[in-house]
């Protein structure tokens, strides 16, 4: 796996600088990068697999981001987990966060970290009870249409889009909100990260849900980047 070498701002403006003097062009480093929740449980974390590299290439295009261009994997447990403004959880079936992950959760949740859930289908009453354990005196609820995530550079005034049928029920947009700040987004009903993957990895797939499910997406990490 990469990794990205952050230099100290003020080398950093030093070489820019000469390589204007020397004309050469130099590229910014990357200011961001977002990682996929590997947890335990024995549900497929890994799935969705182009969904992410997606998700970014549009939102560098789209909204002048500078995430860096490959996904991270980190556990709830890590200390990793902190190096992250932005990570993302999928899958089919069950979540499981120990005490000790569902403490460190906690404290990156807190301190100003961001996880996104998307139910893939069958993750629902299994990331339930696992968050419980993170916030034991908070619940998800359903966000309105009005809230900043619908609202950012691309307006969804109905609310979450539906991209997948799973059980034909409406799609629906929950957070956890500690102290005012949405630290916590799930996605149930709608499978944003299917709709992230490359056009034509699912029959049902079509260019016109794939550019919805990105623009979704870009607006949750453009929520992120500038809350």
């Amino acid at each position: 796996m990469r990794s990205t070498v952050i230099l100290p701002k003020r080398i950093y403006a030093i070489l820019l600088l000469m390589g204007s003097l020397l004309s050469f062009s130099f590229a910014p480093a990357p200011s961001y990068r977002i990682a996929r929740l590997k947890y335990n449980g024995g549900g497929d974390w890994y799935s969705s697999r182009t969904a992410l590299t997606n998700l970014i290439k549009f939102s560098n295009e789209n909204l002048n981001t500078n995430i860096f261009p490959e996904e991270a994997t980190v556990e709830p447990g890590s200390a990793e987990l902190f190096n992250y403004p932005y990570v993302f959880a999928t899958g089919h079936g069950n979540i499981v966060f120990s005490d000790q992950e569902a403490q460190n959760l906690r404290k990156y949740l807190t301190g100003g970290g961001f996880i996104h859930f998307c139910d893939n289908y069958g993750m629902d009453k299994y990331l339930r009870l696992a968050m419980k354990k993170v916030f034991p005196d908070l619940n998800f609820v359903e966000l309105p249409f009005s809230h900043p995530v619908y609202n950012q550079k691309y307006r969804f005034q109905n609310g979450l889009p539906k991209i997948h049928e799973h059980d034909g029920k409406r799609a629906q947009g929950f957070g956890i909100i500690y102290e005012g700040r949405l630290v916590c987004f799930y996605d149930y009903e709608s499978d944003l990260g299917n709709g992230w993957e490359d056009v034509g990895t699912y029959p049902t797939d079509s260019p016109e849900l794939h550019e919805k499910a990105l623009k979704m997406g870009a607006n949750l990490l453009q929520y992120v980047f500038t809350n």
